[in-house]
């Protein structure tokens, strides 16, 4: 797990190492174990390490084979490469280092642009081939690392985050007006390859792209999971399909353990971190170390759950932390977790995941967490009223659960210099629920879900908030293998005792009922649900501030209606409206966006 970062010229000039090595110190709580500088002419790559497999100075990056011709830098982890490295072993190769890096590599060289078809894992990876000039870049299926690029002047620049490719200069940073559609309406969803500004894009999940040395580019997606039943599967009774999960869960855990270092776990005490905590203690996994995270009660609302995983803890007899942060840290946490976001994230998730991060890097290098569950097993709310409908309906029916914000709501909130004729989400989601390989309207919207709205919100979260501490963040959940499986099972499986219910059946054979059948819970943060007092006026701050007057988003008659009643006007999903515009302003100003 680093950061990793690079500059690909087609001007026949030498690549800026300066502005590399800008980059590359603007990811140094990424990787703040090693870094390096690599340039070779018109390319110049670079990486910050976080060290947790090969410690050695062996596994340090750039990595240049001579031999081979080839030079790489990788942000992630490849769960099989031992296996794989045996494999290439048979083959003919040698290995210098016992890092997964060195394996990328050769895989690349042994197996050319399907190399990613053997990698299990996840992870960022751009590649230079020295005899050619080609460059490769590839993104882990689910999208779990990042990769951000901007094309500045006549070159090509890549990074980790997108604050880093701000730190180089020379990006265009007008706000693209697409994206701000998708901000605004689709729950601070913004898909790739678009970002809030426009001088910069994201290589879509799954995706590799080759980069000519003229600059001319092509694109391959190489996994689409088809959300359709299977005929070798027709017959599976319900429990089929329970020991199916459980099984492909039980592989995924132990996968996710393959480190240096030791791997702790993020326990919230839901279903779906309580089974990873159980079925590594079914590991064997003895003393292993947990942590939960709890805020002070504000506005009447918990701030804790600490009951539940006090109750996993328990039961699998864990190195348990709990950890509770008091109000006056959260303010400054606040402006710290922001400067920390890629893109702007309304989930005050992001804010807990931040200060949790902070504490669990004091004790381990390694985590594994829950995320994804609800998306691939159907557990939020809005999958039950998908049930039954027939598919010109399904947009519509989803729109109104999941949607901020109509298209024509845009024209009360955003000034006209940003205001879209076309209904730029509605269409993007229309076009997605509507491609073939799902069966249903549950299917389509769970397949969104997994491969665009998971990407850009919760996983994006959970890597931007971890390694803002160097902490590495793995998900179970997101092995594609299970994902693969997860999309052929029966969506009336899947939306069973409220969401979840294939998942919470095989779950039972692991963990106690009393996790199970709990209410929904999320990371509570009540300070940030219900805004008053100095969390006020900050947001007030920050929709005042001279940048935000300039910039001119938003009308500033709907700016003043809401700052006049904070807590009033709440979206379908509970978000409040205020603190969306603020966060997106806030986010701006962090990263000096004028």
């Amino acid at each position: 797990m680093c950061g990793i970062t690079g500059e690909v010229r087609f001007d026949g000039t030498a690549a800026d190492v300066a502005a590399v090595a800008r980059m590359c110190d603007a990811m140094q709580r990424r990787g703040p174990d090693d870094h390096g500088v690599h340039a070779a002419g018109r390319i110049a790559l670079g990486h910050r390490r976080l060290s947790i497999v090969d410690l050695s100075t062996s596994g340090h990056q750039p990595m240049v084979d001579p031999v081979l011709g080839l030079e790489v830098v990788f942000n992630g982890m490849v769960y099989n490469y031992k296996q794989l490295r045996e494999e290439l072993r048979a083959a003919g190769y040698s290995f210098f280092s016992t890092s997964d890096t060195e394996v990328v590599l050769k895989a690349y060289h042994r197996w050319g642009e399907s190399f990613v078809d053997h990698l299990l894992g996840m992870f960022a990876i751009v590649i230079h081939e020295r005899d050619t000039g080609r460059v490769v870049m590839a993104r882990d299926r689910l999208g779990i690392k990042p990769l951000y690029l901007a094309q500045v002047g006549g070159a090509l620049r890549f990074a980790s985050s997108l604050p880093a490719l701000l730190r180089a200069g020379g990006v265009d940073t007008s706000i693209d007006p697409v994206a701000l559609h998708h901000y605004l309406s689709w729950h601070a969803v913004v898909p790739a390859p678009l970002t809030i500004l426009q001088g910069v894009r994201k290589l879509p999940p799954a995706t590799v792209r080759v980069v000519q040395p003229d600059g001319a580019t092509r694109d391959h997606v190489y996994w689409s999971p088809a959300y359709e039943r299977l005929p070798e599967r027709a017959a599976w009774s319900e429990q089929d399909w329970e020991e199916a999960v459980l099984e492909a869960m039980r592989v995924s855990v132990e996968r996710r353990l393959v480190a240096d270092v030791p791997v702790g776990v993020l326990l919230s005490g839901g279903v779906d971190s309580s089974l990873v905590v159980g079925l590594l203690a079914e590991a064997g996994q003895s003393g292993l170390a947990t942590f939960s995270i709890g805020f002070e009660s504000f506005g009447g609302e918990e701030g804790d759950e600490f009951k539940y995983s006090d109750l996993v803890a328990e039961r699998f007899a864990t190195n348990h932390h709990r950890i509770r942060i008091e109000t006056e840290r959260m303010l400054p946490a606040l402006d710290d977790a922001i400067h920390a976001m890629s893109e702007p994230m309304v989930s005050h998730d992001a804010v807990a995941f931040y200060l949790l991060s902070q504490e669990v890097s004091r004790h381990v290098k390694v985590v594994q967490s829950g995320q994804g569950a609800d998306e691939v097993f159907g557990g939020y709310h809005w999958y039950p009223p998908l049930a039954g409908v027939g598919r010109e309906e399904s947009v519509a029916t989803y729109r109104r659960a999941f949607f901020d914000r109509t298209h024509e709501e845009m024209a009360q909130v955003l000034s006209p210099a940003y205001l879209l004729d076309q209904d730029a989400s509605g269409a993007f989601v229309a076009a997605h629920m509507g491609r073939a390989g799902a069966a249903t309207a549950v299917d389509a919207a769970l397949r969104l879900d997994t491969e665009v709205m998971l990407v850009d919100d919760p996983v994006k979260r959970v890597d931007n908030m971890t390694m803002a501490w160097g902490l590495e963040a793995r998900v179970p959940f997101l092995d594609h293998e299970l994902v693969e499986l997860a999309a052929t099972c029966p969506p009336e499986l899947k939306l069973a005792q409220g969401g979840k219910g294939v998942l919470k059946e095989a779950s039972r054979r692991v963990i106690p009922s009393e996790v199970i059948d709990r209410p929904k819970g999320y990371f509570p943060v009540p300070a940030l649900k219900h805004l008053q007092g100095p969390y006020l006026e900050r947001v007030r701050d920050a929709l005042q501030a001279p940048e935000a007057r300039s910039r001119g988003l938003f009308r500033e008659e709907e700016v003043q209606r809401l700052l006049a009643a904070p807590n009033e006007d709440l979206t379908p999903l509970r978000g409040n409206r205020l603190w969306q515009l603020a966060l997106l302003e806030m986010w701006l100003q962090a990263q000096g966006v004028r």
